[in-house]
């Protein structure tokens, strides 16, 4: 027994009960998704910015998006069926480790290929400076097989972000700037830190719209399942005036947990593909900002297959697993540091042998915490949080909700040998 495991072994784990979130369904189906674009793809202001022969690129990004290969094909194929010669090009700034096949290894774990797609799929690190942003004294620069198209049509979702909050978040504008930008432009936008992103999404986008070919935006709009609910084509001059409040939208559409705080929160998994921050505080908390449920300290068990080693978001939990710590590819996460000109959320947590002792842990460096009575929630992660499992002493808050439904009695958590959670819900 090591000396970590005897002093925390007397931390008694609570009994816990099965909770289900409720939440509307409001998602569109994949025929509704693909009679929307089509739709949308034959309105003059949209088909007419496509000529027969003209190369447009299409942005592909690093999120897991919902229904993202239906919607990246069918916009491929109604550029072809307007005669244009579509490719596409990863945009995600310095994700992949920075590098032009770690970028198409993350299309390709989305089953976006050249095979899937029917058209090129064009990845480079290489960039080329096309104007200044003179309100932030920037020289302004995106992909140069971007800039070299014909047009761009630029994809991601909308939704709010991990980091920072203003009229720009996550979408649009910051596909333009980040995603477009490569490692290079990313690097620049971020430069100013956080709080500073917003008005730099704006002056940036703004001048790369201004300059380069850019002929269309297709927000994407996901609701609290991580479900396709609404697809928003946007002209290019009306992107940044038109997403702030499809950005309202989209926060008011997102998932939540509706219990105000807890002692400990448990992430089984954290990766890219839930969230750009590994976890999204928007949820879960754990934030400089005043955003997600409150609790005093987090467990992390796992890294997602999807996340290709990428660790961005662990220096937000306090314990993690020895399978999380080798789980982790440096090189897939520090490149995300650098470009964020930021190390807090890549620092390493205190590293446990398995899943229960982390968990006993997380426990025992709580100050506030009632040992009879500790308040913990366990998640699968920070996106599928319809079902979770809350301690006993949150039960009475929990009948207080009227979006919250307790599914079982009080149970204890089973685990093997291993330390390793074998309980399901």
């Amino acid at each position: 027994m090591s000396t970590s495991t005897r002093l925390i072994a007397g931390q008694k784990i609570p009994k816990f009960v099965r909770v289900r979130q409720n939440f509307p369904h409001n998602e569109l189906s994949e025929a509704e998704i693909v009679k929307i674009i089509k739709e949308n793809f034959a309105k003059p202001e949209f088909a007419g910015t496509i000529k027969p022969g003209m190369r447009i690129c299409i942005t592909a990004g690093s999120r897991g998006l919902s229904n993202v290969q239906l919607i990246t094909r069918t916009v491929v194929d109604c550029v072809k069926e307007l005669k244009g010669e579509p490719f596409i090009i990863p945009a995600m700034g310095s994700h992949g480790g920075a590098t032009a096949e770690g970028q198409k290894g993350i299309l390709a774990s989305y089953n976006i290929t050249e095979e899937t797609m029917g058209c090129p799929i064009i990845s480079s690190m290489e960039t080329v400076k096309i104007g200044h942003a003179d309100e932030i004294d920037e020289d302004v620069q995106i992909d140069k097989n971007a800039y070299e198209a014909d047009g761009i049509i630029v994809m991601n979702r909308i939704k709010a972000h991990t980091g920072f909050k203003g009229k720009y978040e996550s979408g649009l504008m910051k596909m333009i700037t980040v995603g477009l930008g490569k490692q290079a432009g990313a690097y620049v936008a971020h430069s100013a830190g956080d709080d500073n992103m917003p008005p730099r999404l704006f002056a940036i986008g703004s001048e790369i719209i201004r300059k380069a070919n850019i002929i269309m935006g297709i927000g994407l709009m996901e609701n609290a399942f991580d479900k396709t609910y609404k697809v928003a084509f946007l002209e290019s001059e009306d992107i940044p005036v038109k997403e702030p409040d499809l950005l309202n939208e989209a926060k008011a559409a997102m998932a939540k947990i509706y219990l105000d705080a807890c002692d400990v929160i448990i992430l089984e998994k954290i990766g890219k593909n839930y969230s750009g921050g590994g976890m999204d505080p928007n949820v879960v908390g754990r934030s400089r900002l005043p955003i997600g449920i409150k609790s005093e300290r987090m467990g992390i068990w796992g890294l997602s297959e999807e996340s290709h080693g990428n660790a961005t978001g662990m220096g937000r939990a306090d314990v993690g697993t020895r399978t999380f710590f080798e789980q982790i590819s440096f090189d897939d996460t520090y490149p995300n540091a650098i470009t964020d000109h930021d190390s807090s959320v890549y620092k390493i947590p205190l590293i446990m042998d398995n899943e229960k002792e982390c968990l006993q842990a997380s426990m025992a460096i709580c100050l506030n915490m009632d040992p009879e009575a500790p308040r913990i929630i366990i998640l699968k992660n920070s996106l599928e949080v319809e079902t979770m499992l809350i301690s006993e002493a949150l039960i009475p808050e929990a009948k207080t909700r009227k979006e919250l439904t307790i599914e079982s009695e009080p149970f204890e958590l089973e685990f093997d040998e291993n330390g390793k959670m074998l309980t399901k819900y």
